[in-house]
C-alpha cells in the first residue's frame, strides 16, 4: 500500500487525479489536503470521508499548504507527494494577485521543506508546474528548455515555485519532478475557465465573450490525459526523471475563437452569440507543447482528440447543473484592459 498526499485535491486537475488514483488503485490510501477557496469544492471528490464509507481509503484536511506543521505532519505519512495547490487563473491575478504568490510560491516552499525534512520517507514529489512560465511560443513547439517568459502575475508566481523547485533538487537532491500541463479541460472545472465558460453561456443562451479578435492559441489537453501522464511518473523509474521538467501537451493548438465556434456547433447555438470584448492583459499568443521528452521517458501520447473530449465536457456540464450553477457570480473578474478600458472579463 502507498500512500499519496495530493495538496489541492479538491480543485479541478487535482480532483481529477484523485478520482484517477481512487478508481485505479484500490489498495492506495490518499490524503487531500485543500483550502477551498472559491476553486475548491468537497462535492469533487469521489466519496465521503467516513472512514466506513471508504475504508479509511481517503481522508480530507482542510487547510492552508503555507501551515508548516500541518503539511509537516501529513508529508510524514506520505510515500508520494504531488502538489497541485496553487492559484490559477490569469484574469484574476491581474485583478488581485497578493495571494497567488503567497499560495504558489510560499506554499510550495512549505512543502519542498516538509519533503525536506522526510526525505527518508518521501519517495517521489511531483509538482504540477504550467505551460504558462513559457510565455508566448517562440518556437513552433515549445520544449522544456523554452525560455521561461511568464507574462501575467499568475504565470510569474508559478515560474517562482517552478525554479525553487528545482533549486531544491540541485541543492538537496530532492525526488523532484517538475510537469508543465498546457491547457487543460475537462469535467469539474470553474467556470472561470474558458471552455466551461462558453459551454455553460451556451446552456444559459449568452453571449460567448472572446478576447480581442480571438486569435491567441492554446494547447489543449483533456485532462484524463493529464492524469495518466502523472500516472506514469509516479511509477515509472525514479532516476528516469528525477530533476526532470515534462511538457504534458497534445501537439496541436487552437485559437480561442474557433473553440467558442466548436461550442456552438456541437450544442446547435447560433455564432450570432459569439462577441469580442478587449485584449486580456498579459495575454499569451501561441502555446504549443513539445510532447517528444514525455514520450521518451514516459511513452506518453494523449488518446482524447479535442473533439471527443469536448463532446465528453459539454455532457458533463449538461448532467451536472446542480455543481456549476453555484459558479454563476464568479464568472466576471472587473479588469482594465491594454487600452485603459474597463471590462468585465
Amino acid at each position: 500500500m502507498k500512500t499519496f498526499l495530493v495538496t489541492g485535491g479538491a480543485g479541478f486537475i487535482g480532483s481529477n487525479f484523485v478520482h484517477f488514483l481512487y478508481n485505479r488503485y484500490p489498495d492506495y490510501r490518499i490524503l487531500v489536503l485543500d483550502l477551498l477557496t472559491y476553486a475548491g469544492s468537497v462535492d469533487n471528490l469521489p466519496t465521503d470521508f467516513n472512514p466506513a464509507c471508504n475504508n479509511g481509503r481517503i481522508e480530507f484536511w482542510y487547510g492552508d499548504v503555507r501551515n508548516a506543521a500541518l503539511v509537516d505532519s501529513l508529508v510524514r505519512r506520505s510515500d508520494v507527494v504531488v502538489h497541485f495547490a496553487a492559484e490559477t487563473h490569469v484574469t484574476r491575478s491581474i485583478f488581485d494577485n497578493y495571494h497567488f504568490f503567497e499560495t504558489d510560491v510560499l506554499g510550495t516552499q512549505v512543502v519542498a521543506n516538509a519533503i525536506l525534512r522526510c526525505a527518508d520517507r518521501v519517495e517521489r514529489f511531483i509538482h504540477i508546474s504550467t505551460s504558462e512560465v513559457y510565455g508566448t511560443a517562440s518556437a513552433d513547439l515549445m520544449d522544456e528548455e523554452h525560455p521561461l517568459k511568464p507574462l501575467s502575475p499568475y504565470a510569474s508566481a508559478k515560474a517562482g515555485a517552478d525554479r525553487l523547485v528545482y533549486s531544491y533538487y540541485a541543492t538537496y537532491n530532492l525526488p523532484a519532478i517538475i510537469v508543465r500541463p498546457f491547457n487543460n479541460y475537462g469535467p469539474r472545472q470553474h467556470l472561470e475557465k474558458v471552455v466551461p465558460r462558453f459551454i455553460t453561456s451556451c446552456l444559459l443562451k449568452e453571449f460567448l465573450r472572446v478576447h480581442g479578435d480571438g486569435s491567441a492559441m492554446r494547447d489543449w489537453t483533456h485532462v484524463d490525459d493529464t492524469c495518466v501522464a502523472l500516472d506514469c511518473l509516479t511509477h515509472c523509474d525514479l532516476a528516469k526523471v528525477r530533476g526532470e521538467v515534462v511538457n504534458i501537451g497534445s501537439g496541436q493548438s487552437i485559437s480561442i475563437g474557433e473553440i467558442a465556434r466548436l461550442v456552438v456547433r456541437e450544442m446547435n447555438a447560433s455564432e450570432d452569440l459569439i462577441t469580442s470584448i478587449g485584449e486580456r492583459p498579459g495575454q499569451v499568443f501561441r502555446h504549443t507543447a513539445d510532447r517528444a521528452k514525455a514520450a521518451r521517458l514516459l511513452g506518453w501520447r494523449p488518446t482524447v482528440t479535442f473533439e471527443e473530449g469536448l463532446r465528453r465536457t459539454i455532457e458533463w456540464y449538461k448532467e451536472h447543473a446542480a455543481w456549476w450553477q453555484k459558479q454563476l457570480w464568479l464568472r466576471e473578474i472587473p479588469i482594465t484592459t491594454g487600452s485603459g478600458r474597463q471590462e468585465l472579463h
